[in-house]
């Protein structure tokens, strides 16, 4: 649900969705997944099977009456190295010296409106008018980490390298988000802020948060950590509001069947393996279940269960028709949890892939072989494509629709963030930066589409004319560079968002 307090970036309007938040966070409700506040909006995930649209709006309308506290509003500043590769085309869009940009953009107090996109990335207004911007018609791949930035009337930090839309003014010479602080974000809704140029060494990045345990019963050696191998649990709820991300599986379908073929909870860690399967050497006899399309024991698509032997080495043979497989174990691997989760968030610094040498623990010897083998589902390959469902979105218009229900696309450059797809173009453009929901299909001003995943940025200001069918957002986490996509306009029920304005 989006939840509309306004149509204008202002302090009054910016008040009523941080007081909404604050009511949100010292109560949640049973049904609440997440929430992702931004200048005007909440962006609201919940469990319809649960609770309705009406009662939800009921629920929000009883927390606005109440209105939540706010904590007192901070002044910060943050020392600013006035480098960024955009300056001379920001000078010269704008007619001014590069001098002037810098101590315009130096002038004002901003006011922190939201924090997301990434952790930590706060939202800021306003940039004075004679250095307003739209932002760049296709967003760069990777911004360097603490890149200060504009776009419109909005400034902000990116906290580490990511991709992004907006135009570079210089670096941080502050931290904005380090995990090991006692208080990881340095800005938070309703500061204020000043910029002030200065000189001296941009800060390094902060180092990883380690996750793998050090302690309990060996299990794998890693030989070879294979492309991308990384521990996942079912991800980090209740938490867009910092900007992390969800993370968990993304084929959260065959991560639930490799689980369930081991008698293990919901939670139970399991590794995901994209692409190139991992070498791992069996330090004790276990049963192993693996589900997925992607690296394969066997061959082919396959979920079913192993029992392996002490000195053997587990090997993946090619690839399926997917991208990615999982490994389950008898009650789950070994990993710490940070924030509430143990599944990485690899742009936030919480984790991390296997490396060559890893220890692989198990997290307890519990859960019971349940089935050996279970049939998947095709990916829903029609002459070789793939066919997604999706429902108009919260920028949907015909133009926009019938342009990707009528265009086949092909995969370019895909990750945990999301997949960029090329083919037709799609009417798209900006927006007022408002929450983001898993399966967008997000379109910037060039009209390349892309289709955003578990790890996307929480907050986003480019108009998304469709949303994937739930069901069908495993299918797009089995997804790799070069398939081609079909969407087809789903017909099954109403949409899964819905809109109030309070």
């Amino acid at each position: 649900m989006y939840v509309s307090l306004g149509d204008d970036i202002s302090p009054p309007t910016g008040e009523k969705v941080w007081r909404l938040s604050r009511g949100l966070q010292k109560s949640p409700p049973p049904w609440l997944i997440d929430w992702i506040p931004s200048y005007n909006k909440l962006l609201l995930e919940f469990d319809d099977e649960a609770v309705s649209c009406r009662a939800v709006a009921n629920c929000l309308n009883g927390i606005n009456m109440r209105g939540g506290e706010l904590p007192p509003a901070r002044a910060v500043v943050v020392p600013v190295k006035y480098d960024g590769l955009d300056l001379p085309e920001i000078s010269a869009r704008t007619g001014l010296s590069i001098e002037e940009v810098v101590r315009l953009h130096s002038e004002p107090t901003y006011r922190v409106y939201a924090v997301g996109f990434t952790p930590g990335f706060p939202f800021m207004a306003e940039v004075p008018r004679k250095l307003r911007l739209p932002r760049r018609k296709s967003p760069r791949l990777k911004i360097p980490a603490l890149s200060v930035a504009m776009a419109g009337v909005q400034t902000g930090i990116y906290p580490q390298a990511t991709p992004g839309g907006w135009h570079l003014l210089g670096r941080s010479l502050k931290r904005v988000y380090d995990p090991f602080r006692a208080e990881p974000f340095l800005l938070q809704a309703g500061d204020s802020v000043r910029f002030v140029a200065a000189e001296g060494e941009v800060p390094a990045p902060p180092q990883r948060v380690e996750l793998l345990a050090k302690e309990g019963e060996q299990l794998f050696e890693v030989l070879e950590p294979g492309l991308l191998t990384i521990p996942v649990d079912e991800g980090r709820f209740g938490l867009g509001r910092y900007g992390l991300a969800r993370s968990g599986p993304l084929d959260r379908y065959s991560f639930t069947v490799a689980n369930r073929l081991l008698g293990n909870d919901g939670g139970a860690v399991a590794l995901e393996v994209n692409l190139l399967g991992p070498e791992l050497r069996v330090l004790r006899d276990t049963a192993l279940a693996v589900a997925g399309y992607g690296p394969t024991i066997s061959g082919g698509n396959e979920a079913r269960v192993y029992h392996l032997t002490a000195g053997e080495t587990l090997r993946f043979k090619g690839v399926g028709d997917g991208a990615r497989t999982y490994i389950a174990i008898p009650g789950g691997f070994a990993v710490a949890r940070f924030m509430g989760s143990s599944s990485p968030d690899l742009t936030g610094g919480i984790g991390r892939q296997l490396r060559e040498g890893d220890i692989l623990r198990s997290a307890k010897n519990v859960g019971k072989l349940l089935q050996r083998e279970w049939r998947m589902p095709p990916l829903r390959r029609i002459n070789g494509r793939v066919r997604l469902r999706i429902y108009p979105g919260p920028q949907a218009s015909e133009e926009a629709i019938a342009a990707l229900t009528e265009n086949v696309f092909t995969v370019g450059n895909a990750d945990r963030m999301g997949l960029r797809l090329q083919g037709g173009k799609v009417p798209g453009g900006e927006i007022t930066s408002e929450g983001i929901p898993i399966g967008a299909v997000q379109v910037p001003s060039a009209g390349d589409p892309i289709l955003l995943l578990s790890d996307r940025g929480t907050i986003g200001g480019y108009r998304k004319p469709a949303v994937l069918h739930p069901a069908d957002l495993w299918r797009a986490g089995q997804l790799k560079s070069g398939d081609e996509i079909e969407f087809v306009l789903s017909g099954e029920g109403k949409s899964p968002m819905c809109f109030y304005e309070l």
